[in-house]
């Protein structure tokens, strides 16, 4: 049995559960709540970087990120099924995960400025950098919506879209009608999305 080390709230951790679902092998894993902030969590003994999510073999390996853990995932299921094989679509689908993730970490780090500073040390300057990341992020997304559901890419703008959801009170939405209508469409091919959401 594989161990998922993560956190219900982890939109890197939705992408693998979802991956999972997809690729039929949620069965296979075993989901591990984990606190990365607790020194006495063990996901610091198998991940050096103490960061979630963290895929853990029967034999003490391990697997980080989620890039590479949905890699992984993908070649068990026989690989070509959510990382396609084909170059062209290939390469779309990574370089769409690319722009979704580096919107998750966009988001992150605006939360992680207001839950680990004082509020006399916040700076606006570095959640302004932030939250432009996430605009030209959604901006680029909203021009051009991932053409498939069950890709690497798509998985990863869904999971970007609901943690804005959850973190954001879904303010994206007004202004991103082609993305409301993609992710309801994603919802209703894609049981997972659902099951995995954070509350």
């Amino acid at each position: 049995m594989l161990i998922l080390r993560s956190a219900a709230p982890s939109p890197f951790g939705r992408k693998v559960k979802i991956a999972a679902a997809i690729l039929g092998l949620s069965d296979r894993l075993t989901v591990v709540a984990t606190n990365t902030a607790d020194p006495a969590d063990p996901i610091r003994d198998v991940n050096p970087l103490g960061k979630i999510p963290t895929l853990e073999f029967e034999n003490g390996a391990t697997l980080f990120d989620s890039r590479v853990i949905l890699e992984y995932l993908d070649h068990l299921a026989g690989g070509g099924k959510i990382i396609p094989a084909d170059p062209s679509a290939r390469f779309a689908a990574l370089r769409t995960q690319a722009l979704a993730d580096g919107l998750m970490d966009a988001a992150l780090l605006q939360i992680y400025e207001r839950r680990f500073r004082d509020e006399a040390r916040i700076e606006p300057k570095w959640l302004e950098m932030q939250a432009g990341k996430v605009a030209r992020a959604l901006a680029a997304l909203e021009a051009s919506p991932p053409v498939e559901h069950g890709d690497v890419g798509a998985i990863a703008v869904a999971c970007a879209l609901g943690y804005l959801d959850f973190r954001f009170e879904g303010q994206w939405r007004a202004q991103h009608p082609k993305l409301v209508e993609w992710l309801d469409a994603f919802r209703a091919t894609t049981p997972a999305y659902d099951a995995t959401a954070a509350h």
